[in-house]
């Protein structure tokens, strides 16, 4: 198993939760935490403690960005007009991994940032390799004509776990798709349930 494997899955444990909604989720078959108390009953959580879990599941969901760069998405977000946290959920849906995954050109979010780090994807025809890139509404996002034999690449067409959500467009045969428009929180796909409210509550104390 890779050291990224293997870190999604303590991902998955240290939370509690399925969090990808993946059939090898070692989660299916223990439910706890990894290391030698974590089969130890867990304490009730303060108000402090179920924010922080509301913020470490989201961070976790998009590949574990690390807390620099998402502060700096809390403050852009609120800064933008609007609810702060369907903003910054429009945010991180927008970011180039997390189209890459939705339009399931990849098996996870952690395949995704790799795929774009080494240069497999193009966005409206230019090589991108910033997998924090924002896509804006309209870009066409597909997969290089030299990458698209890749065996994880040919994998994740394949997945049944998860369905390509309204707000992206896929020909799955040219893999190319468009990114439609921002999602609405209450479309974003999520395995598991989110409280990005939570998260602004967390950074607001």
């Amino acid at each position: 198993m890779s050291k990224r494997i293997a870190a999604k899955h303590k991902i998955d444990r240290r939370l509690g939760v399925n969090l990808w909604g993946r059939s090898k989720s070692p989660l299916n078959k223990r439910e706890y935490a990894p290391g030698m108390h974590g089969a130890t009953r867990r304490k009730k959580p303060t108000d402090y403690g179920i924010q922080l879990f509301a913020k470490q599941q989201l961070k976790g969901y998009y590949g574990s960005i690390s807390e620099k760069q998402f502060l700096r998405y809390f403050k852009e977000a609120s800064r933008r007009p609007g609810d702060t946290s369907e903003t910054l959920i429009g945010i991180l849906e927008t970011r180039l991994d997390a189209v890459v995954y939705r339009m399931k050109f990849v098996p996870t979010v952690f395949a995704a940032r790799q795929f774009v780090n080494h240069g497999h994807v193009l966005v409206n025809g230019k090589k991108v390799t910033i997998p924090s890139y924002l896509v804006k509404e309209g870009d066409v996002v597909e997969v290089k004509s030299a990458s698209r034999e890749i065996p994880m690449v040919l994998e994740a067409a394949t997945l049944a776990e998860r369905d390509i959500p309204e707000y992206v467009e896929v020909d799955p045969k040219a893999f190319k798709g468009t990114f439609v428009r921002v999602p609405k929180f209450a479309e974003v796909p999520y395995p598991v349930q989110m409280q990005p409210n939570l998260v602004v509550e967390f950074y607001s104390r």
